[in-house]
Order: structure tokens, then sequence, then C-alpha cells
């Protein structure tokens, strides 16, 4: 499938999916058939691009679903949805994991740097020549492709760990890279979850009748995966990450003009609810802070022109100028030149996005000329995005009900 990164292209994609998005899906969402089988692929909504982007909010998707489907036949859809959201807020609630996550990859890598022979088990599995039939041609079609069907990301994150005794964290990274949904949230906490250290001594163990079973329908299927391991103990990390639920920032109520930031997170001012119409539109995407190593063609591309085109589109709807905000630039010059003081944008959870953008937006932040837009449905689902899933899970109706969605 080709992932247009415009906000027309996902709601086409919405659109598309939505009559498969009942029992159709419960029944069929973890068969992985093949990235060249584009029409067999109805069977998994691929709307993660969209929505990582911010070019979809997770709230309209929902709302879709239930105008065609009830929230039973729905159910197990609206449970990957809020996987995302149980994943964000977890991680805003413990943004530790981030910053230990990025220490552990960069000492990784200092580690693989220094020992040629350490490093080529790991070349070998990030091109795809591991011997294993399965894990080598998802290592390609990731890098050729940018995406992998969500149970494939289990499989080879579980064979990464268990069966090639590789660092969790470089595995993360490959696939933030090449990911064109690549997400700080979700990405590193299922990494982590296949690892035993999201949950606890709880591991995910890559099968070989598994992957066969749910490979059967694929053009090269049923994959094979020689020599897996046979046992997954968990892993162990020294830090015990405290977690605490952060002060989200009140409801938007900017009175004067204000530019509009839009960004890797929040590419689009389509599913924001703005105060009012901004008088500047400020397009900055980061996409090379994934990483300190390269970024996959896909990815990068992907991120960079979503925000360009957001940035288009949003100028257009509210006939204001658009300028860029590149790396090299002050965000104080633009607003600046501009004359304007505030400035509004799409919430910046933790992970690179923030990271690359915070030192100047807390700058205005500390003059209370900052607004972060949070989704409706990220206050009401975050504060039970807590002791897993399962929590947040059976939350589901009551926020739906809360939100007044048809169904909920």
């Amino acid at each position: 499938m080709t992932f247009a990164p415009t906000r027309t292209a996902g709601l086409e994609r919405l659109s598309d999916f939505v009559p498969h998005a009942g029992t159709a899906y419960t029944r069929t969402r973890n068969f992985d058939d093949g990235a060249a089988a584009e029409k067999m692929r109805q069977n998994v909504s691929q709307l993660s691009p969209w929505l990582r982007a911010g070019l979809l909010g997770e709230t309209e998707v929902i709302k879709a679903i239930l105008e065609h489907h009830g929230p039973t036949d729905a159910e197990s859809f609206i449970s990957e949805v809020f996987w995302r959201i149980y994943f964000k807020g977890d991680l805003e609630q413990r943004p530790s994991i981030w910053t230990s996550y990025c220490k552990g990859r960069d000492a990784a890598f200092a580690v693989l740097d220094a020992d040629a022979a350490l490093a080529e088990p790991y070349t070998k599995a990030t091109e795809g020549r591991t011997g294993i039939s399965a894990f080598d041609h998802w290592s390609r079609e990731l890098t050729q492709t940018g995406y992998l069907h969500n149970h494939a990301r289990m499989w080879f994150a579980s064979i990464w760990i268990f069966t090639l005794k590789l660092d969790w964290q470089l595995g993360a990274d490959f696939f933030l890279r090449h990911l064109i949904d690549g997400d700080a949230a979700s990405n590193t906490l299922s990494w982590r979850w296949v690892a035993g250290l999201h949950t606890k001594g709880k591991t995910y163990l890559a099968r070989a009748d598994n992957i066969a079973r749910f490979t059967d329908r694929h053009p090269d299927g049923p994959l094979a995966a020689e020599g897996l391991a046979e046992h997954a103990e968990p892993l162990e990390e020294p830090i015990e990450h405290a977690r605490s639920m952060p002060d989200l920032p009140s409801q938007c109520s900017v009175d004067a003009p204000y530019a509009l930031l839009l960004h890797d997170e929040g590419a689009s001012h389509g599913p924001l609810e703005l105060p009012h119409k901004p008088s500047l539109i400020i397009a900055a995407a980061r996409p090379k802070a994934r990483s300190p190593r390269d970024i996959g063609t896909q990815a990068r591309d992907f991120a960079s022109q979503a925000v360009l085109n957001g940035g288009k589109a949003a100028g257009e709807a509210f006939g204001c100028e658009v300028v860029q905000w590149g790396p090299k630039e002050t965000l104080a010059s633009l607003l600046e030149n501009a004359g304007i003081e505030c400035l509004a944008t799409p919430y910046l959870p933790t992970g690179w996005t923030r990271s690359a953008l915070w030192a100047d937006l807390s700058i205005l932040q500390q003059h209370g000329e900052l607004a972060q837009l949070v989704a409706q449905l990220d206050r009401a689902a975050w504060p039970h995005a807590k002791a897993g899933f399962f929590r947040i899970k059976k939350a589901i109706p009551g926020i739906l009900g809360e939100l007044g969605f048809a169904g909920g």
C-alpha cells in the first residue's frame, strides 16, 4: 500500500477501511498477508502512519467506526486504537523510560562501533542475512517499504531479543529509523513488553508454528522460522521508572493573535480544536531527531512531507502565511518577524519531537505564551493508562460515553 503524507489520503483510507472494521477485522487481523497483497491487507487498517503524524486523530477514527458498526462488533478495532492511547499515556507518566532508552541505545551503538565482531550479528539482522527466513523477509520488507504488520513486529522483536540475543534498544532504534508510523511510545513500550520489561516478567516468545499459521496466506508463505529460541527469560533493568501523572495544559483559550505550530506529532490542523483562526502557520519537521543514525527514506520523507503538506493546507484554510522552522533557526526570530508573541501547537508528548523542539518552546511556556492542545480523548483516557492495558480496556465504554460517542 502507498502511504501518501496528506490528511486527504488518510481520510480516504479510513473511508475504505470502515466497512472492514467489525467482525471481519476481529477474525483476520492477526494474519500477515504480505506487502505485495494490497487488497488482502484490508484485514488491517494501516491507518497508523496518518495517526502517528497527527494527520488523523483517534477521536475521528473511532467516531467513523462507531457510525458504521456497533460497539460490540467494533470492540477489537477500538481496543487497538486504545492501545496507542494507552502507550502514549503510560510514557507520559513515566518519561524516564524514554530517557533511559536513548542512553541505552547510544551506549549499545558505542559498543558496536568499538568491536567489529559484536557489530557483525547486528549488521546481518538489519540487512536480513541471519538465515532465519521469516525474520530476514521482515527485515528487508521494513527497510524497503517502511511498514510491517503488527504481528510481524512482535515476532521480529522476539527473535531479535531471545534468538539472536541482540540489544532490544538497538532493535527499537532499527524500527524507529524505518517505520513510517514509528512512534516513541508505542514502539519503545512494545519492545519492552516483548522483552518482559513493560509487564515485569511477562515476555512474548515467537514460535515457528504460530508464524506459519498466520503467514499462510502470504504470497511467500507460510514463512519458515528455523532454530528459534524455545524459552524467553525476561530481561531486567537496574532502574525503577517512577510513575506520575503530568499536569496537562488547561483548555486552550488564546485571545491574542497566535501562530499555529505543526510538527511530527501533529502535522494537521484538521483534528484540532483551535481557539480561533491563527495568524501564522509554522511547520517544523524533525524526523532526523529519531536517532543518531541514518533515518530510512520512507520514514524521513513521510514525516517531512506530512508537516509541509499540513502547513500548506492550514495556510490555505486560514488564509495566512506559512513559514518553515528549520533546525538552524530560532522560533523567537520567526515570531518576532511576524509580530506575534503567542503560539498554539498540538500537544508534544514524550519523545524525539519534544526533545528537539522544547528548548525554544519552554521559553514561551515560561512567559505564558504557549498553548498546547490536548485531545479530549487523551485527557479522559491517560489517567487510566497504568497497571497494564486491562485497566484502560475496562474503562473504554465509560470514556466513550463521557465523550458522547454514538454507541459508547
